[in-house]
């Protein structure tokens, strides 16, 4: 039986979509954590995209990731978050 190859190639940029109710509060704190695992992430290079009605956000973010137990232990801090409803 061959091997499977990894399914991602770590270090790479990996993208992550964050849905959470809409406020200034959610924004920054999100970027907070993920500013843990990776310093240079900003809102700048993000994208925010209010829902129809405004009240979630989704936030979209890049960050540099090392490994899976990286991406594991940030999307549990993300979950611990009250305003977010949902990491992807």
């Amino acid at each position: 039986m061959k091997d499977k190859p990894p399914k991602i190639e770590f270090p790479c940029d990996y993208p992550i979509k964050i849905i959470g109710e809409a406020s200034p509060d959610y924004t920054n704190e999100v970027l907070s954590i993920v500013n843990r695992y990776d310093a240079k992430c900003t809102l700048a290079n993000s994208m925010l995209r209010p829902s129809r009605n405004g009240k979630y956000e989704s936030l979209t973010i890049k960050f540099w990731a090392l490994n899976e137990q990286q991406i594991a232990s940030m999307f549990a801090e993300l979950k611990q978050v009250k305003a977010v409803r949902m990491v992807l």
